[in-house]
């Protein structure tokens, strides 16, 4: 497939991941954010883990296991300290800084060059989500600031090192393992900190059902896949589309207001996309 085709498959996973926000407040029951991480990524890993039937060997049992934590279990762990101690614009905007820690992080770890267009793009990334979600009298908390900054971290570690440790089994393989792995890690610390899951209705089951199968199990396929043949600041970029699809779904579906702010926001975030994926059209064929 050319760049353009795998750039497009990739940039489905943070769109379909807008939506999260709108599934999960209209169909799960609220209070209980990590028994909905783990059971978002747990099920949709055994199910791939099913279908691929293949385990992790040798160093790969581990490696999955610190790839899970990065990308879900510590990610989505600071992801909801986050949201709970801020805002929600300013946990948005404080972590739309990770393209720019994948940038650094490329550069020491995989040792890829530091593109100005590259930074550009970041930076307009963080200005776009600022203008999409920021309200002009959002406080700031330190620990929830500190939250949103270490889930922005253990995401960029984690889209870096699952480029440099790419296994020799599919895209699918790889995604069940991490999956998995991040479930499994996510299970005991929702056992221990939050009151068990009422009796869930048939609203409840479509929105795990949604957030499992299609959140989870197709849209971290599609950004493994993507990792694998796209340079990592490329890829992160795409990231930027999440706040502005979940901005276009509260507006379209829930009557949420869009105002002239926003709508420059909404070009803003697409312009560093473009300037982000230009960056690297000039790097070499992808992988």
């Amino acid at each position: 497939m050319n760049r353009f085709t795998d750039t497009a498959l990739t940039a489905l996973a943070p769109a379909i991941w807008g939506s999260t926000y709108i599934v999960t407040t209209q169909l799960l029951p609220p209070g209980l954010p990590l028994t909905v991480a783990a059971l978002r990524a747990l099920p949709a890993g055994l199910v791939l883990l099913i279908i691929v039937r293949r385990l992790p060997f040798g160093a790969w049992w581990w490696k999955s296991f610190v790839l899970g934590a990065l990308n879900f279990s510590l990610f989505w762990a600071c992801l909801f300290v986050s949201a709970y101690r801020l805002p929600g614009g300013v946990a948005a905007t404080v972590g739309a800084i990770q393209p720019l820690i994948v940038i650094a992080l490329s550069r020491l770890v995989l040792g890829a060059p530091v593109r100005l267009l590259s930074v550009l793009g970041g930076l307009a990334g963080m200005a776009g989500v600022a203008l999409l979600v920021l309200t002009p009298h959002a406080a700031l908390d330190p620990l929830g600031v500190a939250a949103g900054l270490a889930g922005a971290v253990s995401m960029a570690s984690g889209t870096v090192m699952s480029r440099r440790w790419t296994p020799p089994v599919s895209p699918l393989t790889f995604t069940a393992w991490q999956l998995t792995a991040g479930g499994l890690l996510l299970l005991p610390v929702a056992l221990w900190l939050e009151p068990g899951l009422p009796v869930p209705t048939l609203q409840n089951l479509a929105g795990f059902a949604y957030l499992g199968l299609i959140g989870a199990a197709l849209t971290y396929l599609l950004w493994f896949r993507g990792l694998a043949r796209l340079d990592p600041a490329a890829v992160s970029a795409l990231g930027f589309l999440s706040p502005l699809v979940a901005v276009l779904l509260g507006w379209s579906l829930l009557g949420q207001s869009l105002d002239a702010l926003q709508i420059t926001g909404v070009v803003v975030v697409l312009a560093s996309v473009w300037i982000s994926q230009r960056a690297q059209a000039g790097a070499g064929p992808s992988r």
